[in-house]
């Protein structure tokens, strides 16, 4: 089960969803109150909250995690870490109370969807990483992440692993290759469509197949893809929409195309090479999931250095050896490349971990959903998705 297929629509974040979008003065935290007091420096210590398998962990014993466990042997700082954030408004809605009202939250490093800390970077509830500290980042950072529209060189968030939103399908089964987001509507697939029921997770890559900018995209296109596909439900057209089942929907063929990210892909290909990922010729979305240290964190400095460590080329190939989503630290290629073992070397040539000059020049990073339009848009789009 992989992390963005966690993800859920708003759900039962959307309490939180609202304080956002409402932009509450109060939760609003000016910068000359977010930074705490630092024990760094006599407390070797860290609380890391991350996704559930999103970390490397041992063959034989799953709870001990190799890169996690150098780290504490290299530098003494020991890590408490928790696989707590299931989902995205979940999570906000479980720290929120702390951060609007000027409180620590307990974690020191956090890791969440780039559109959810596009809200914690405007609601001020991250702190900026001293990136003097950081040589590994400021060396080996991909630089087609480097510049988020929500923060503005990356001074609040560091990208822990990244992906790609495209499609799906089973070739064999359905008989032809699938190149472009147009072509999921040929009449062949009627009712052997889905699509991913969050409206962060879904909306770019529909945009992209009508040949939007998905980095200047407007309201217009936004309703635009909304009038489609309601018009695609109305037809059944779309069989449903989906969070992490439309992995199973795919392998048993139920479904034959479907939006889906790149690493889910990768793991489906072990069991069934039929199983193919497209990055549409109109493009395809790029996200990350970023580490972030909250406001009044208590080890800045300690979260600072792990931070730093997994942008060692050696620890991200170890990393995205076992994670198998887009590795935002491009020099890792050369370290995988010339691993013995042939099976990890062979990721070196995968371009779901490491996309080739002609995928990325066909990715792009979705400019953000503002705090303005997000009640409206959500409202619209969980009414054609029944959420």
């Amino acid at each position: 089960m992989s992390r963005r297929s966690l993800l859920r629509a708003l759900g039962a974040g959307a309490a939180g969803a609202t304080l956002a979008g409402c932009g509450v003065p109060a939760a609003f935290v000016e910068p000359g109150d977010r930074a705490g007091h630092d024990s760094s420096a006599t407390d070797h210590t860290l609380h890391f909250a991350n996704w559930p398998l999103y970390i490397d962990t041992d063959d034989d014993n799953e709870s001990k995690r190799p890169t996690l466990d150098a780290f504490s042997q290299r530098t003494g700082i020991s890590v408490t870490y928790t696989e707590e954030i299931n989902d995205n408004d979940e999570f906000f809605g479980k720290i929120s109370p702390a951060l609007m009202n000027h409180q620590q939250t307990g974690r020191d490093l956090i890791v969440i969807s780039d559109w959810m800390a596009a809200r914690f970077v405007r609601l001020g509830w991250v702190q900026e990483m001293d990136r003097a500290k950081q040589p590994n980042v400021a060396k080996y950072l991909d630089p087609q992440l480097r510049t988020p529209a929500f923060d503005e060189g990356r001074r609040h968030s560091v990208p822990w692993q990244s992906g790609i939103t495209g499609i799906a399908y089973n070739r064999k089964k359905l008989g032809r290759e699938i190149r472009s987001t147009g072509d999921l509507w040929a009449d062949d697939l009627r009712g052997r469509v889905t699509l991913l029921s969050g409206l962060d997770e879904s909306f770019a890559l529909l945009m992209q197949g009508n040949g939007v900018d998905i980095t200047r995209w407007t309201a217009d296109d936004f309703h635009e893809i909304c009038e489609q596909t309601e018009k695609r439900v109305r037809s059944k057209h779309i069989r449903r929409f989906t969070g992490n089942d439309y992995i199973k929907d795919l392998a048993t063929g139920d479904v034959l195309a479907c939006q889906a990210y790149s690493g889910d892909v990768i793991q489906l290909q072990a069991d069934n090479p039929d199983i193919e990922f497209v990055v549409p010729e109109e493009g395809a979305e790029l996200w990350a999931e970023s580490l972030m240290i909250p406001n009044l964190a208590r080890h800045k400095r300690n979260a600072e250095k792990l931070v730093d460590y997994y942008y060692d080329p050696e620890v991200a190939a170890e990393l995205a050896a076992w994670v198998n989503y887009v590795c935002p630290v491009p020099a890792a290629r050369d370290v995988l490349a010339a691993a013995k073992d042939e099976e990890t070397a062979a990721l070196a040539e995968d371009p779901l971990i490491f996309p080739d000059d002609a995928m990325r020049e066909r990715l792009a990073i979705a400019r953000d959903i503002t705090s303005e339009e997000r009640m409206d848009f959500a409202k619209k789009w969980n009414g054609i998705v029944g959420l």
